[in-house]
């Protein structure tokens, strides 16, 4: 699709547009596809000698960073009497299970059950260990078909680390399922939830383009009228050589999502986000929001460092406002049972259709093995695979 105004094929073709159709799956029921890095947690908070817990869409995780520095992630079970390894204790490259002292290595092959005599039974297999990389602050875990982790590439972020911008991380759950938060970023025509705070302002879809695995939109935004936030200034570079108009490029491509705004007559985006939605739970009626802002420093030496406090306070209100609307909308199909949205916006049309496109039923996630790892017998101490 070309970019294009799309308000006049709306008022053209409005009954194509205004009712879900039955023959389409229920994006609510489709779940995120396993096959992408997905960030499962702040490296902060997986400290040196430590475990923490995570989850990847009902799939228990427990993380731990070795003695060597790097970070491992393993099903957060024992083979031995399913007690989580998360609850576990670090010793040198391996994760120790807190019951019975049966110790892991960072594949999730057994390396010792202590206990274990020659001639007794041989230990069962051992458990799942997840391809995981550290970049941008975060652990990402790649919870699809490990053997296409290392082709898979992780998000570019040329921003990060920048000496030009700086960067506020967000760790956020959310009550609903992925999909509402790609339409809700993606649907600037929201803007009256968050008058309060940013004031009046008119998003003008300047047009968008979709492809099989990406929707791109641009949007004008011009302030009219009502008390703004002075951080919403700062944040869009207001009174350091910006202007009352602001362009942004928002960018769902699957599964992360994207936001770039440039001031008029600015050179470069004042700030750029990324933004991943990690479903937590099996049913994916809940998601971890993890969320990159990277805004650029101005000119006057000092200023970020003191309106930082203040930015993140605005954003904090206006993300607080979209996770009660999602929420809302994520509660009216529990109660209902299935998507009863009557949608109009071509755009939000297409970005469904490319997650529908690049999900994967629920119902197949549930059924699927454990993992690629157990189903074809790794996780065994070397010399015990194929033997139960």
């Amino acid at each position: 699709m070309t970019e294009t105004d799309r308000a006049t094929a709306l008022a053209a073709e409005p009954s194509e547009h205004t009712d879900p159709d039955p023959a389409k799956a229920d994006l609510r029921r489709v779940g995120a596809h396993p096959d992408h890095w997905y960030p499962v947690a702040l490296s902060r908070r997986v400290r040196a000698g430590r475990v923490l817990a995570a989850t990847f869409a009902g799939e228990r995780i427990a993380l731990f960073r070795s003695e060597s520095g790097d970070v491992h992630a393993l099903e957060d079970r024992c083979a031995h009497r399913q007690v989580p390894l998360s609850m576990g204790v670090v010793e040198g490259e391996t994760l120790r299970c807190r019951y019975h002292a049966w110790a892991y290595r960072g594949d999730g092959r057994i390396s010792q059950i202590p206990y274990l005599a020659k001639g007794d039974r041989r230990p069962p297999r051992g458990v799942r260990g997840y391809p995981v990389r550290e970049a941008y602050g975060l652990v990402f875990v790649f919870p699809g078909d490990p053997q296409l982790a290392a082709a898979t590439p992780l998000p570019h972020l040329p921003a990060f680390g920048s000496p030009r911008y700086r960067t506020m991380t967000y760790s956020r759950t959310v009550r609903c399922h992925y999909s509402f938060m790609h339409e809700n970023l993606l649907d600037m025509n929201h803007q009256f939830l968050h008058r309060g705070v940013v004031g009046r302002l008119h998003p003008e879809l300047l047009g968008y383009e979709a492809d099989e695995r990406s929707v791109e939109a641009r949007y004008l935004f011009t302030h009219t009228g009502g008390k703004r936030n002075r951080s919403a200034g700062l944040l869009a570079a207001e009174g350091l050589g910006g202007g009352t108009a602001d362009v942004m490029t928002i960018r769902t491509e699957y599964p992360y999502q994207t936001l770039d705004l440039v001031p008029e007559n600015a050179e470069r985006p004042a700030f750029r986000l990324w933004a991943a939605y990690v479903p937590e739970d099996a049913e994916q009626r809940t998601c971890h929001a993890f969320g990159l802002l990277m805004i650029e420093k101005p000119g006057i030496p000092g200023l970020l460092q003191v309106a930082w406090p203040f930015i993140r306070r605005f954003t904090e209100r206006v993300f607080a406002e979209d996770r009660m609307a999602v929420e809302a909308e994520q509660r009216a199909w529990d109660e209902q049972g299935e998507d009863r949205n009557h949608e109009v916006f071509p755009l939000i049309l297409d970005v469904r259709e490319v997650l529908r496109r690049n999900g994967v039923p629920l119902r197949a996630r549930a059924a699927a093995c454990g993992g690629a790892a157990l189903c074809d017998g790794a996780g065994l101490p070397d010399g015990l695979r194929g033997q139960e």
